[in-house]
């Protein structure tokens, strides 16, 4: 596992997706607004983050990856900021200026360690003709030096059964054949039929036996998620699937018949935002490092449980990760047959 992670560095992986802009505002309440019966937060300080793809990205540096990231941006001071944002991560800017749309940005305001309530400035209209082929030109060569693609997509207008549709055929065109990785949205499943690998959370994958029971302290799996495992790997006909069990750790379906359940890494949960992008992002880098699917979904697995130890979306540093392994004790990993 130590020398997986010595492997990370300088691999390229190719990111088109939902980029956004993740705003803190982080302040103290010390009273109820007699304006309404709603708490009055006084700002004591202000904080911007990459979200979506662009946090995909930042985990993919952060390890020593090259990321190269597609997506749309609006003419905005939001857009800006996030254009600097990509230029301090050392990530490939190659995302696209939309002036129809604003740039999707989230605030969520944090008081006492809690989150007040989000506020989202968004448009989930469909990019220009122009402006889609313009993007899609670009990840057609830049998937010529790279061995994984992932699609993030946050159903904010960019993925689509036509853009699915041209990054397969893209695909099919290369002698290298670059692997396609999903982290879906449940309303796309149709148009990610044949890719590589799919990432939902339990949720997302419908499983709501588990939503439901989500930090209840049972470590136990129900029947119900394995038939969902093998109910989407037959629809949506992908190589493998992880589902993200949260608090339960990650089934790897290899087929669906055999699945692999990995406990979870996390030692304390804080905060789980981001932890979706971290995992797509190790398996991504993992991936075209040339590691098997397996021992990318343990590397995952340990900066998943990273990440949810801190506010925020953050992004795991080579070091995190092999304190982690050396550290943390490697629970069971358990092979399931299903019939």
């Amino acid at each position: 596992m130590l020398a997986s992670i010595d492997r990370l560095a300088g691999n390229t992986v190719v990111i088109v997706g939902d980029v956004m802009l993740d705003e803190y505002i982080f302040g103290a309440v010390e009273r109820i607004s007699p304006e309404a019966p709603v708490p009055v937060v006084r700002i004591e300080s202000e904080e911007y983050r990459l979200g979506g793809a662009g946090n995909v990205a930042k985990n993919i540096t952060a390890l020593g990856g090259q990321a190269q990231l597609f997506g749309f941006l609006g003419s905005d001071g939001s857009g800006e900021r996030m254009r600097e944002m990509f230029r301090e991560h050392g990530i490939q800017d190659k995302c696209i200026q939309e002036w129809q749309r604003p740039t999707t940005r989230k605030t969520r305001i944090i008081a006492q360690q809690q989150q007040i309530v989000r506020v989202d400035r968004e448009s989930v209209c469909l990019p220009s003709t122009e402006s889609l082929d313009n993007l899609l030109h670009g990840v057609d060569e830049a998937l010529g030096k790279s061995r994984v693609l992932i699609v993030s997509d946050y159903g904010k207008g960019l993925v689509s059964g036509p853009v699915m549709d041209r990054l397969r055929t893209f695909r099919e065109s290369m002698a290298h054949e670059p692997l396609i990785i999903v982290d879906p949205k449940p309303k796309n499943y149709p148009v990610y039929r044949g890719v590589d690998l799919l990432t939902p959370n339990t949720r997302e994958a419908g499983v709501e036996s588990l939503v439901r029971q989500d930090g209840a302290g049972d470590d136990s799996l129900g029947d119900d998620v394995f038939e969902a495992g093998k109910r989407l790997m037959r629809e949506l006909g992908s190589r493998e699937l992880l589902i993200t069990l949260g608090a339960r750790g990650m089934l790897l379906f290899r087929s669906p018949s055999q699945a692999v359940h990995i406990p979870t890494a996390a030692r304390k949960v804080y905060d789980v935002t981001g932890a979706g992008d971290t995992v797509i992002a190790v398996l991504g880098l993992a991936l075209a490092t040339g590691l098997e699917t397996l021992t990318a979904c343990l590397l995952a697995n340990y900066a998943a449980g990273i990440v949810v130890g801190q506010i925020g979306a953050t992004a795991v540093l080579p070091e995190q990760l092999q304190e982690a392994v050396k550290s943390w004790p490697l629970s069971t990993v358990r092979e399931i047959s299903m019939s």
